[in-house]
């Protein structure tokens, strides 16, 4: 990919400083260089398909479109696929069709004519098609369907779904059992494989329900037996190192699950008691898709401008506010890595830990043994910090010695639940922070939405009424330039018609005719009326944009964001 990458820098479709950029990032990442740079945002992935496929006087392929026959893919092992990121896509004749990213790859070629004994014809594909295609021919994962029918629930004395006097020994040997064991780890490992971000396994009278959280959006998996509730539960408890004797409290624990070599993932596992049983959400934590580059996260030049400005001032606070999930910790781990400096010392208070920062202090929060937020708040005020960042500001104490720790020469960081930026002051007042104390240290707050974006490999223009439009706050010039974009439906996004999510931010300095209002006793309608006037980009603003440049579609903006 070395030459295709010499091949780009001298089309000038990319600097020779981003093209060694994005060489260093592939050998610390160990991917390849063209998915880096699609990644790193350099060049665009249909860009460069048929940029390779012109230079080459080769035709491209969009391998989502199409089906490839099992008997095509019996021909070459997925060893040698991942080895050369190529795929069979299908026979003619004596020659066989390839697809590949890098059609200059001689010895793949003359590996898979030796292997296959056919003529081989390559034809270009991007690399995360590729690893697309791969992942879905090869990499079926566990058929969740299927394996429920291999339980023979009908002759097995499982524990009633009713039963709640369950003896712990019955509940350990179910829990042990081979079926259910390979039951669980399917729901894992089948989560993974669609990018799930959480998983709720659910108790109800009549029925046993698991869902995925997939893009923000929750979506039915599967529906066990009831006469397995138990077993399953129990199995969870058991890998998640909880007491599977206590079934009357919530319990909190961890899964660690190692997959291949090198990539582990861990499940937050939260228990909780219902009327039914007991319901188990897992938050996937992968640590390999933490994205801590703050300029990859989405934000807009002004936006991302006046954050760092922020962060980089020696005292103060800044503040990260929306609603669960909305990728606050992201943000906040991203200000910390471009903080991580060898000259400062940089303390956190989290529930939990989430991600592990190597240069960071990170400290997880034991409610029962008094460790909370303003305690461990004001025990790093004695270990010499120059920046602190709290998980949440939740109570009055914790947001009174933050306030203080700004004051006197700390960088403040933390989040909040509020639904925009002027609520998250009215938020504070309402704590009981003076207006003086949260004017003087306040320096910014950032509000944030996770909208999905439109599937890239079936996107099509979608025609809108003017009216609707105009509804949500588009102005006459925007309705009449704008190209909407839907998704149709495909394979690769599951027929949603979304495929991933983009961040949207409202990024609100606290200037000084906002303190002025603060001081007046101004409303949080009053303060959001002069941020905008400022030049702040509303949430709404900001999906608008994101609408404009075909990365996301109404339907979602209204779902995420409020009227200003």
């Amino acid at each position: 990919m070395s030459r295709i990458g010499e091949l780009l820098v001298r089309e000038k479709m990319l600097s020779l400083q981003q093209l060694q950029q994005a060489q260093e990032e592939a050998k610390r990442t160990g991917k390849r260089l063209g998915a880096t740079l699609s990644r790193m945002g350099y060049v665009k992935d249909q860009e460069l398909t048929q940029f390779v496929a012109k230079q080459y006087s080769l035709p491209s392929i969009n391998l989502a479109e199409i089906e490839i026959e099992p008997t095509v893919l019996k021909l070459v092992p997925r060893e040698i696929c991942e080895k050369h990121q190529v795929i069979p896509v299908r026979r003619n004749g004596p020659t066989l069709i390839v697809a590949m990213a890098d059609p200059s790859n001689i010895y793949a070629i003359d590996e898979l004519k030796f292997l296959t004994q056919y003529n081989i014809e390559p034809v270009v594909a991007s690399e995360s098609a590729l690893e697309q295609a791969l992942s879905r021919y090869y990499d079926k994962g566990p058929d969740l369907d299927q394996m429920m029918g291999e339980f023979d629930v009908d002759n097995v004395d499982y524990a009633s779904a009713s039963d709640d006097a369950v003896n712990v020994v019955d509940l350990e040997n179910q829990a042990g059992e081979a079926p259910v064991v390979k039951l669980c780890n399917a729901i894992l490992l089948s989560a993974i494989k669609k990018k799930a971000s959480d998983i709720h396994v659910e108790p109800y009278e009549k029925s046993f329900r698991v869902r995925f959280r997939i893009d923000g959006i929750l979506q039915e998996e599967m529906r066990p037996p009831l006469k397995l509730r138990n077993a399953i539960t129990s199995r969870l408890k058991i890998m998640a190192s909880l007491d599977i004797a206590e079934r009357r409290l919530p319990q909190d624990g961890r899964i660690k699950l190692k997959i291949g070599t090198n990539k582990e993932m861990d499940f937050r596992v939260s228990v909780l008691p219902t009327l039914y049983g007991e319901k188990i959400v897992m938050r996937l934590l992968d640590k390999s898709t933490l994205q801590l580059d703050m300029t990859k996260l989405g934000f807009d030049v002004k936006p991302l401008e006046d954050f760092k400005y922020a962060i980089k001032k020696p005292y103060g606070m800044v503040l990260v506010t929306g609603p669960t999930g909305s990728g606050k910790t992201t943000t906040l781990y991203s200000a910390m890595s471009e903080l991580n400096t060898i000259d400062r010392n940089i303390s956190t208070a989290e529930d939990p830990v989430e991600f592990n920062l190597p240069g960071i202090n990170q400290v997880q929060m034991h409610e029962d043994i008094g460790l909370n937020f303003a305690t461990a708040l004001r025990a790093f005020l004695r270990q010499d910090p120059n920046i602190i960042m709290v998980g949440e500001i939740r109570d009055f104490e914790t947001a009174e010695i933050g306030v203080k720790a700004a004051l006197t020469g700390h960088l403040v960081l933390s989040t909040l639940h509020t639904n925009d930026a002027p609520s998250t002051v009215s938020r504070l007042l309402n704590m009981g922070i003076e207006p003086f104390l949260v004017t003087a240290s306040v320096n910014l707050v950032l509000a944030q939405r996770l909208s999905r974006r439109i599937c890239v490999d079936c996107k099509i223009p979608d025609e809108k009424y003017p009216e609707a439009l105009a509804k949500m706050g588009m102005t006459e010039e925007q309705i009449r330039t704008a190209k909407i974009m839907k998704g149709k439906g495909c394979q690769t996004c599951n027929n949603t018609g979304y495929k991933g999510r983009v961040a949207l931010y409202e990024v609100m300095p606290f200037t000084d005719p906002l303190k002025e209002l603060v001081l007046q006793g101004a409303s949080a309608a009053e303060i959001k009326t002069e941020m905008i006037r400022g030049g702040v980009q509303s949430l709404r603003m900001a999906g608008i944009g994101k609408i404009l440049d075909g990365v996301t579609t109404p339907e979602e903006i209204l779902r995420t964001t409020v009227d200003d």
